[in-house]
């Protein structure tokens, strides 16, 4: 028998977690990319020996400094929130989450820090090779910090390298390096990272754009540019490979995943995809009504996108729940099943040991075997409880396809302007940088609510549901820290901006 949930403590606790990662978000992606900008900033100056660069390369520290401080202190809290919100989760999988994390604070967080100090106050103190050495350094360490995190994030997508122990009923780390090279946690480091120097370099773009509009800084500004623009066009490129790339995997191992992305219920061969849709609320599983108010799409596309084959099946919301015979598709119902038994199955060999019947206990544990994949499943009640929120999933993920399009046109022009001068001219496009700013923070955080919310019901895929990831402490005590959370959160980004504004208002120094 299932013990009763309380779900206002899986929702309270499951908004707190979300609240931390999107507020973290905001502050992570500007440090990896911003700092691999100041490492080309400083690069040119060493290679120039130009004091305008040098000035140049200061300022923009001095905004990723502001932005570091801030974004540690988020990340702190959300790691935090593993052990008070999610005790079961840290319980059942710690050693294996635990690892990748626990390398990012020994190796790459120390690696960042040592260096931090003299990349701000070593000017002159070190050498200026030494000095551009140190900024690398933290340029690789930021965003080795986020490889390790992406790593258990990875995991958590697409559980590998790793066995169940009945004994224990924990999933234990069998292969460390399968954990690490799974093709899941490769795509999830490059997608996130590359949305990083994307933001990054708007953020340079829009800060540029209004120096500008002002009428101050002009050289420095139109250099910024020249820069930031040419990052940023390859990062872009780079991000729509790696999002075609993870798309493709979802189809493997996330199907459901995509089916939300897409609004697709039904699976069909030659699958369109939808560029635009209006997603009808009030469809669920199983029933006649049409899935969308209306959409345009192209024929297709999505069965290349998914299975490289314009035949390709991709099985739809319906097919994944109730299964497909026809295209060797267990569904939802099926796994749930196996599940229950599964979890029968684990509850009698605990009986068997416990009262010293070793043969039984074997059979049994024989039998757990073939059933043990499913278990997470048995813990679900209704096999539509598989189905993530449809819109939601659909609409970040098309507003994130959507932004990378006009990002990648927007840093084309800025740059086509840069190259055949005339920028500081090009009063039409200033507001367009500061546009970018706002449409790549919106793509980031539509990303990672694709990403999260997209795989519900789990925590981790296949394997363990939300629900009994929890820890079981009062509701109220996790609605208020809620609160809390949002208004120290919304504190320190309101400080942010104020400082960033102050120093953006000072500006970089001028060569005499």
């Amino acid at each position: 028998m299932l013990e009763q949930v309380d779900l206002s403590l899986v929702n309270w606790s499951r908004a707190q977690f979300a609240l931390t990662a999107l507020y973290h978000w905001i502050f992570v992606p500007l440090t990896l990319g911003l700092s691999f900008l100041c490492a080309f900033f400083e690069t040119i100056y060493i290679k120039t020996g130009n004091q305008e660069w040098k000035n140049l390369t200061k300022f923009w520290m001095k905004l990723f400094g502001i932005n570091f401080a801030i974004g540690v202190a988020t990340g702190i809290i959300l790691e935090f929130e593993f052990g008070t919100n999610w005790a079961n989760y840290s319980w059942m999988v710690g050693d294996i989450f635990g690892a990748p994390l626990a390398i990012e604070g020994i190796a790459a967080f120390f690696l960042e820090a040592t260096f931090f100090a003299v990349m701000f106050f070593g000017w002159n103190r070190v050498t200026p090779k030494f000095h551009l050495f140190s900024t690398w350094m933290v340029a690789v360490g930021s965003n080795l910090s986020a490889l390790w995190i992406l790593v258990a994030n990875g995991w958590m997508q697409y559980p590998t390298g790793m066995a169940f122990n009945p004994d224990t009923a924990r999933f234990e780390m069998q292969s460390f390096f399968d954990v690490v090279f799974s093709p899941y946690a490769i795509s999830k480091f490059t997608h996130a990272t590359t949305s990083g120097f994307v933001f990054a370099s708007t953020f340079v773009i829009a800060i540029s754009a209004y120096y500008l509009a002002k009428g101050r800084h002009q050289l420095m500004a139109k250099r910024s540019i020249a820069v930031a623009s040419v990052f940023g066009l390859i990062a872009t490129l780079m991000l729509s490979f790696s999002g075609d790339e993870a798309a493709f995997k979802d189809a493997k191992h996330q199907p459901m995943k995509l089916a939300a992305m897409e609004g697709l219920w039904d699976g069909t061969t030659k699958a369109p995809l939808v560029a635009f849709g209006l997603i009808n609320g009030v469809k669920q599983p199983g029933d006649k009504q049409e899935p969308f108010v209306f959409e345009f799409k192209i024929p297709g596309l999505l069965s290349i996108l998914a299975t490289r084959d314009i035949n390709g099946f991709v099985p739809g919301i319906n097919d994944l729940i109730y299964g497909n015979s026809v295209h060797g598709i267990v569904g939802a119902v099926e796994k749930i099943e196996k599940g229950k038994k599964a979890i029968t199955l684990l509850a009698e060999y605990k009986e068997a040991q416990k009262q010293g019947f070793e043969n039984k206990a074997q059979e049994i544990r024989e039998e757990l075997r073939q059933y043990e994949d499913y278990l997470g499943y048995g813990y679900l009640e209704r096999p539509e409880d598989t189905v993530p929120p449809v819109a939601l999933t659909f609409y970040s993920f098309h507003i994130m396809a959507m932004v990378g399009g006009a990002l990648l046109l927007i840093f084309a022009i800025y740059l086509f302007y840069t190259v055949r001068g005339g920028i500081e001219k090009a009063t039409w496009l200033w507001p367009f940088g500061v546009f970018a700013f706002v449409l790549a923070f919106l793509a980031g955080e539509a990303g990672w609510i694709v990403a999260e919310v997209g795989r519900q019901p789990w925590a981790i895929q296949d394997l363990l549901p939300v629900h009994v990831a929890r820890t079981d402490i009062p509701a109220g005590n996790v609605k208020t820290t809620f609160f809390m959370f949002l208004i120290i959160f919304t504190a320190l980004l309101i400080a942010e901006i104020k400082i960033m504004f102050k120093q953006i208002a000072i500006g970089p120094k001028e060569v005499n």
